[in-house]
């Protein structure tokens, strides 16, 4: 993902009026991985560091506005019970 891209998708979260604060920080945690990581779509990611971008420090927090996200339609979670593994969060938008 280039900064051109992580650009637009930044404004069409800033634009959404069904987003808060918690579902931005999330996002830009998310999307924040997805350019580290070069990738456009699927993104291989750790609560442990979601939570620390977006400077969560509750879990309820971290579940409740993944769960909105995913109802929203800006992302697909795959979640790994694997310790060895990550979980992964598709980008739908």
């Amino acid at each position: 993902m280039n900064s051109e891209e992580t650009i637009k998708k930044i404004q069409a979260l800033m634009n959404d009026e069904n987003l808060n604060i918690y579902h931005l920080v999330m996002m830009l945690a998310i999307l924040q991985l997805a350019y580290f990581q070069c990738e456009v779509k699927v993104i291989h990611v750790s609560r442990r560091n979601i939570m620390k971008l977006a400077h969560l420090q509750s879990l309820p927090t971290y579940h409740k506005y993944l769960k909105q996200l995913q109802a929203l339609g800006y992302i697909e979670y795959f979640p790994s019970y694997h310790p060895g593994y990550k979980s992964t969060i598709k980008l739908k938008f």
